[in-house]
């Protein structure tokens, strides 16, 4: 069995080299190889082992997993687009095309659905000034959001052929755990206000028991229905308005727009229009991407007890691709979504074919126009439950990385970069914005831009950064027994300095530093 996340073929390895042969240029030589890119998916069905990612089980127990892992993240899919004025037919349809595009990016070897990024909801609907009416008209700037999405892009495409020829370590340093918690948390707060905003009468009651409903099923349900929580507690609280309309309590709800829509039909699309003040509020968002997809890597590696930071290059190239296309045909950033996680660490399947298989789910749902004009149904009170719970949950999630990453808040920096920022972050909400000229920043963008500079601007190693920098301009290397200037007690009057050798048959020179030296590098 091959181990997760191992090449299996010569064609693309962890250096991403490329072995030749006298024929390797033959039309058949490069089919053969192209399908061994791919995995083979050998059947598996020994009980209770676990599933490789180029293994499967029988396909009638796989058509069910990729159903299960189809449920966990349509609530994802279904809200995100409506959050920000978009066609959820039009989410699903670039959701599908997206991860079909980072399976053939990661060569089938990273488990992953792509969807809609929650992360771009505060700042689309402050660029194109939407809230969320049930059975509303939708966005109606949907092409000035798309310019930001493709710039966005863009960005995000330029990280990923950085990290594929660098590796993502700058990328580390620039958004360290304290960064990257503190932007999540803002991401979920700054929402929170659209979450219980219109909600009063019979309304609040149901979202209140929408609310309740999804607790005690992430509490107390069976592994199966609580990985698809949020869409068994969005129908409890849909049915509840249903027959409370019927029996003449509250608004119920309006199926004239169900019965007038056809089965079957394209989805929305749109083209970009580019506004420079739509993409500086969108376009910053590239870091949060990155951010969301190196969490998802690492933790399918952390399952698999594989290391995967060499897949990090190419699932930034599929998901910033698959963002790219969402942004030209009038879909939504993509990301890796975190519920799928959750269900591959309960079955121990962690083969990437249920995701092939919810990619055509999902594309088919994109052209299902009844299934959309349903969506659209959704009454506030039931829209509310569920923002109150997702937007809690995001918000969260950045305090958890704070924990995992066990980020010290005794130190001045974390403590300073991560409160100013989420006060910020926070407080700029309902349309408060910074304005310079056409540039244009919310309260996440303030929160994103702030916190890394705000970080970097209060290292407390930029002694030692210099004094690496500086002696690397010089051609030398600090010896490996001496790791800071700090370490240097007041008898120390000298540090050996290895200089690069000219030849290798002749032994590297040393010069002496003196202590002058270095208190001109400080």
């Amino acid at each position: 069995m091959t181990a997760i996340g191992e090449e299996t073929d010569d064609i693309v390895g962890q250096n991403n080299t490329v072995a030749f042969d006298d024929g390797a240029s033959s039309p058949k030589n490069i089919f053969k190889k192209t399908i061994n890119y791919f995995p083979r998916y050998k059947l598996n069905d020994t009980k209770g082992s676990v599933i490789s990612t180029d293994e499967r089980l029988d396909w009638p127990q796989m058509i069910m997993l990729s159903l299960q892992h189809f449920f966990s993240l349509a609530g994802g899919t279904i809200l995100g687009p409506l959050l920000m004025g978009f066609s959820t037919n039009t989410g699903f349809l670039f959701s599908g095309i997206g991860t079909l595009l980072f399976y053939l990016c990661t060569g089938g070897r990273l488990p992953s659905f792509l969807g809609p990024s929650f992360a771009f909801i505060g700042v689309v609907n402050a660029a194109t000034g939407f809230k969320y009416i049930p059975g509303g008209a939708g966005n109606q700037n949907i092409p000035v959001a798309l310019g930001g999405f493709f710039v966005c892009g863009l960005i995000y495409l330029a990280i990923s052929i950085i990290v594929m020829f660098a590796g993502a370590g700058w990328l580390e340093v620039l958004t360290p755990p304290v960064v990257t918690g503190t932007v999540i948390f803002c991401i979920g707060l700054n929402l929170s206000g659209s979450a219980i905003a219109g909600l009063g009468g019979v309304d609040a009651y149901i979202a209140f028991a929408t609310v309740i409903a999804i607790c005690l099923l992430i509490c107390y349900a069976p592994p199966t229905i609580k990985r698809i929580a949020i869409l068994v507690g969005g129908l409890f609280g849909y049915f509840l308005h249903f027959f409370l309309g019927l029996g003449g309590i509250g608004p119920g709800i309006d199926f004239s727009n169900v019965e007038k829509s056809v089965w079957f039909d394209a989805p929305p699309l749109a083209t970009p229009v580019f506004e420079g003040a739509a993409i500086s509020l969108i376009a910053p968002i590239a870091i949060i991407l990155a951010a969301e997809n190196i969490g998802h890597v690492r933790a399918v590696g952390s399952m698999t007890n594989q290391k995967l930071d060499h897949l990090l290059g190419r699932a930034f190239f599929g998901d910033s691709l698959a963002t790219i296309i969402a942004s030209v045909g009038g879909g939504m950033p993509t990301t890796t979504y975190a519920e799928n996680i959750g269900v591959m660490s309960v079955t121990r399947v962690y083969s990437t074919l249920p995701f092939i298989v919810c990619s055509f789910f999902a594309i088919f749902l994109g052209f299902f126009s009844k299934f959309g004009a349903v969506i659209q149904t959704i009454p506030t009170s039931v829209f509310s439950g569920l923002s109150i719970i997702l937007f809690g949950m995001v918000g969260l999630t950045g305090a958890r990385t704070w924990i995992e990453a066990q980020v010290d808040f005794k130190k001045p920096r974390n403590l300073l970069t991560a409160g100013i920022c989420i006060t910020l972050g926070c407080g700029m909400n309902n349309g408060t914005m910074i304005s310079w000229g056409v540039v244009k920043i919310d309260g996440i963008g303030v929160s994103t831009l702030g916190s890394i500079l705000l970080y970097q601007l209060l290292r407390d190693d930029w002694k030692d950064i210099f004094t690496s920098l500086y002696c690397k301009l010089r051609g030398r290397k600090i010896s490996p027994d001496i790791e800071t200037t700090d370490q240097l007690s007041e008898s120390d009057t000298t540090i050996t300095i290895i200089g690069m050798p000219t030849d290798d048959s002749v032994p590297p020179p040393t010069t002496p530093i003196t202590k002058e030296d270095l208190q001109s590098i400080e």
